[in-house]
C-alpha cells in the first residue's frame, strides 16, 4: 500500500516502474468503487476490508489496465465517463455516465493527446487526478510538490480545478498529497508556463519515453 485512510486505499502493483501506476479503491455510501486498478497480488481482500464492492471505473482513456479482470471478479460493469474513447477493448458490460460515477461528481479535464476524468469523492475532500497532474520527479520541477504533464503546461487546465479545496489529492501516477493540497496546486499551475523550459530539461526525455509505451506501461 502507498496510501490509506478508513475509506480508501491505493497500492502500486509496480513499485519500482518509473511512471509508478497507483490504482485506488474509494469507499462512499454505495459501496467501494475500484478505479483505474492494476492487479496485484492478495490486493482482493485487501480492498475487500474496505467494505463491498459497488463498482469498477475508468477515469482516463489511457488507464484501461485491469478494470476488465477486476468487473469480471466482482460481477459489476466497467464505468465510463461517455467522453472518454478508450485505448483498448473491454470484453466486458461498459456503463457510460455522465457527470458521475456512482456517488460522485465526475469532470473532463482538456487535455492534449488524451481524455482524461478527474473524480471529486466525499463532497469534495478526496481529489482522484488520473494523468495530467502527479507528485514526484517525474512531474514536479522547482518550488512544485504536483507538476503538471509537460504537454499540458503550454495550456494549464486551472479552470477544472480553480473550485476544488480538496482535504487529499490521489493520482494515477505517484502518492497521494494530504499537506496543503490545495497550496500545492496553486503553485502547479500558477508557475507551469514559467517552468516549460526547466520542465523540458528535466522531465522531457523520461516522459518521452513513458510516451513511448503508453499502451503498455500505464
Amino acid at each position: 500500500m502507498v496510501d490509506r485512510t478508513p475509506r480508501s486505499l491505493g497500492w502500486q502493483s509496480h513499485p519500482h516502474e518509473t511512471g509508478r501506476r497507483t490504482s485506488h479503491a474509494i469507499r462512499g455510501p454505495d459501496g467501494v468503487w475500484i478505479v483505474d486498478p492494476l492487479d496485484a497480488p492478495g490486493i482482493d481482500a485487501t480492498i475487500e476490508s474496505l467494505g463491498e464492492i459497488a463498482g469498477v471505473a475508468v477515469c482516463s482513456n489511457l488507464h484501461t489496465r485491469d478494470a476488465a479482470r477486476f468487473a469480471e471478479r466482482y460481477d459489476v460493469p466497467v464505468t465510463v465517463p461517455e467522453w472518454l474513447d478508450l485505448t483498448a477493448d473491454l470484453d466486458v458490460p461498459i456503463e457510460r455516465v455522465t457527470d458521475r460515477i456512482g456517488p460522485w461528481p465526475v469532470r473532463r479535464v482538456p487535455v492534449p493527446g488524451w481524455d482524461e476524468s478527474i473524480l471529486i469523492a466525499h463532497d469534495g475532500a478526496t481529489l482522484y487526478v488520473p494523468d495530467v497532474l502527479g507528485p514526484g520527479a517525474i512531474y514536479s520541477v522547482g518550488p512544485e510538490r504536483i507538476g503538471l504533464y509537460p504537454f499540458a503546461r503550454l495550456r494549464p487546465p486551472h479552470a477544472s480545478f480553480a473550485d476544488l479545496d480538496p482535504e487529499r489529492i490521489v493520482f494515477g501516477h505517484g502518492t497521494a498529497i494530504t499537506d496543503d493540497p490545495s497550496g500545492a496546486l496553486e503553485t502547479a499551475f500558477d508557475g507551469a508556463r514559467r517552468r516549460i523550459p526547466r520542465a523540458i530539461v528535466e522531465n522531457g526525455l523520461t516522459h518521452a519515453r513513458l510516451l513511448a509505451g503508453v499502451f503498455t506501461d500505464r
